[in-house]
């Protein structure tokens, strides 16, 4: 998360009013829960860790064993069977 310096953003009778409550101190302003991306969606990791599951799915059902999966996935077998096991969410 990057800081922005309240001066350059927000009109002087707002710093004001701020100021009455919190002096020198950072404060975090959450955005708004409608533009708020979920977890991984800006940087695409969700989209990544989404496509990696479905590659074990994928080998999972063409003939693999769990223990082979984790050993190329680099992941638990127990890890392997959370992903292969799990519902997904309606």
């Amino acid at each position: 998360m990057s800081y922005i310096k309240a001066e350059e953003h927000l009109p002087d009778e707002l710093i004001k009013e701020i100021q009455k409550y919190i002096q020198g101190a950072q404060i975090y302003i959450p955005g708004i829960a409608e533009k708020r991306l979920h977890w991984g969606e800006k940087n695409g990791t969700r989209e990544k860790l989404e496509e990696r599951n479905d590659s074990i799915k994928q080998l999972k059902y063409s003939g693999w064993k769990i223990d082979d999966l984790a050993d190329h996935f680099n992941l638990s077998s127990d890890s392997i069977r959370k992903i292969l096991y799990k519902r997904k969410a309606s």
